[in-house]
């Protein structure tokens, strides 16, 4: 360590070729090493975009039906941010966007729901042959 102006010790730091380094743990990091992590990190940003933009557009397709309905303020919130983040066009891709992701992280669940409503429907039309039988 090398005592400052003020009579402190102080961290030396040596600038050269591009190569920072200082007397403490930590790993010199050259330029390319720098560019070579922006570049990751860009690319992974892309590759977040891009499946982003494929579920929207899975999202989107056949929209034929409507549906009215009502969602509290931080639900309010969320489909702005995806308005105001140009992810979607309206309050309605929004919610659109977010029920298919929805149903799409939880299949399992769905998958047992249909499961059980195909159960009950064929119970339900045994019921009416046994009623029917009986009239």
């Amino acid at each position: 360590m090398a005592d400052n102006e003020n009579g402190n010790n102080a961290e030396e730091v040596v600038v050269e070729a591009g190569v920072t380094e200082t007397n403490s743990s930590q790993k010199p990091r050259s330029k390319e090493g720098i560019s070579d992590a922006a570049s990751k990190t860009i690319n992974e940003a892309f590759r977040q975009v891009e499946s982003l933009g494929k579920a929207l557009g899975s999202a989107l397709q056949d929209r034929a039906n409507v549906v009215m309905v009502r969602v509290n303020n931080d639900s309010l919130r969320y489909l702005d941010m995806l308005v105001e983040a140009d992810i979607t066009n309206s309050r309605s891709e929004s919610a659109a966007f977010l029920i298919n992701e929805g149903i799409k992280s939880n299949e399992a669940l769905f998958n047992k729901i249909r499961d059980i409503t195909d159960q009950i429907v064929e119970l339900k039309t045994k019921l009416k042959e046994v009623v029917e039988v009986e009239e």
